[in-house]
């Protein structure tokens, strides 16, 4: 069986909880490469803090060297819910009001109108589309 690829970044323990870590990830030279850079989260700034909930929490400390790891298909679906159906819905409603007769002004408005009601949509699935979305940690050696 073909294994996923996998998208890793190292990064460093910042918090401990009973059944989390949290990890600061600093963006590294790999993502220069990178064809999807630009569009991805991790490329908008120099570090991120990712929360992990593995199995092995408590055997993690501040401080500790780690790698955090993520399918690539993860990076794909974030990609297309963040940035491309916003976009279709925002074209689709504009074009949709246009067609209808209405106004350009009207067209403008409902098509932000139906963008910012998707992303409240996504906002109210978000922990549902968080549990998709899994992150592996193990230890630099």
């Amino acid at each position: 069986m073909k294994q996923a690829k996998q998208i890793e970044h190292r990064g460093v323990v910042t918090r401990t909880g009973r059944d989390c870590v949290s990890v600061t990830v600093e963006v590294n030279e790999a993502c220069g490469g990178c064809a999807s850079r630009r569009s991805c989260a991790m490329g908008a700034s120099e570090s991120r803090e990712i929360t992990i909930y593995p199995s092995e929490a408590h055997t993690y400390a501040v401080g500790e060297a780690v790698t955090v790891g993520a399918r690539q298909s993860t990076g794909i679906m974030a990609v297309v819910l963040c940035y491309v159906v916003p976009l279709v819905v925002l074209v689709a409603s504009l074009v949709a009001v246009i067609l209808c007769g209405g106004s350009e002004g009207v067209a403008a408005a409902s098509s932000l109108g139906g963008t910012a009601l998707y992303y409240a949509i996504l906002g109210v699935f978000h922990k549902r589309i968080a549990k998709r979305v899994t992150f592996t940690i193990k230890k630099n050696s």
